[in-house]
């Protein structure tokens, strides 16, 4: 019997705006039914001294050079709390995935085209963190890696399961998934609010989460990160929330 389904939230329509250009034209973009995350007032106080401090400190690690903007990291989204999805429920904390043989998983049931594509490109040993979304305080609490690069989701062809696709083909499937490991807790929640705080004040300042896509594509349960935007993130762990 499989794993409950987990890596989307409810009620999010994907975004057409920007197609990927790797999605066939005959193809339609699936709802990802993910919440887009109610937005929160930031803490009060600017991040720029903690953006300038971790500024400073990068540069001196590497000698001033800036890097290449590449995706190499990760954020995946997934539910902590119940919720019934054609009568399965769909949570996956990050409690869960610890519970887990080995600790590892895969990462099933993505439907937008997007997501799914971002799933393709990840590769063996790259971290992500593990986001709880859809819940009363979302935010990261973890790291995982990627332990198995993309397959065919076999929840597409389960008549039973919540995100079974009857115009998906074996010869041809349409979904991916991978498998995931759990690496770690972070030293301590980061809350969206605080990331959003920080995201403002980059976007005034030029730090790294100016582009964020937690922010600019919300729906996406999957999200590449930068190796700016992912160390900038791990770099909070340290600080006092406020």
């Amino acid at each position: 019997m499989p794993w409950p389904s987990r890596k989307r939230d409810k009620g999010a329509a994907a975004d057409k705006k920007e197609p990927d250009a790797k999605i066939a034209k005959t193809e339609e973009e699936t709802p990802d039914k993910e919440e887009e995350e109610k937005s929160t007032k930031p803490p009060a106080g600017s991040s720029k001294s903690g953006w300038k401090n971790w500024k400073k400190a990068k540069e001196s690690d590497s000698g001033g050079e800036e890097s290449k903007i590449t995706y190499c990291h990760w954020l995946l989204k997934s539910e902590p709390e119940s919720r019934l999805e054609k009568g399965v429920d769909v949570k996956f904390s990050i409690d869960d995935l610890k519970a887990q043989p080995n600790q590892t998983t895969f990462w099933d049931g993505v439907r937008n085209y997007q997501a799914r594509n971002f799933l393709r490109a990840m590769k063996l040993g790259q971290q992500a963190f593990f986001y709880h979304s859809n819940c009363k305080e979302p935010g990261i609490v973890g790291i995982v890696k990627i332990v198995k690069e993309a397959y065919p989701d076999h929840t597409q062809f389960d008549q039973k399961d919540p995100h079974y696709d009857s115009t998906s083909r074996k010869e041809n499937p349409k979904w991916s998934m991978v498998d995931v490991q759990f690496v770690r807790m972070t030293k301590r929640f980061i809350p969206l609010s605080e990331i959003k705080a920080h995201h403002l004040a980059h976007k005034a300042d030029g730090g790294p989460l100016k582009n964020m896509m937690l922010f600019t594509r919300q729906r996406l349960s999957i999200q590449p990160l930068t190796a700016e935007e992912f160390d900038f993130i791990l770099s909070l762990e340290e600080e006092k929330p406020h």
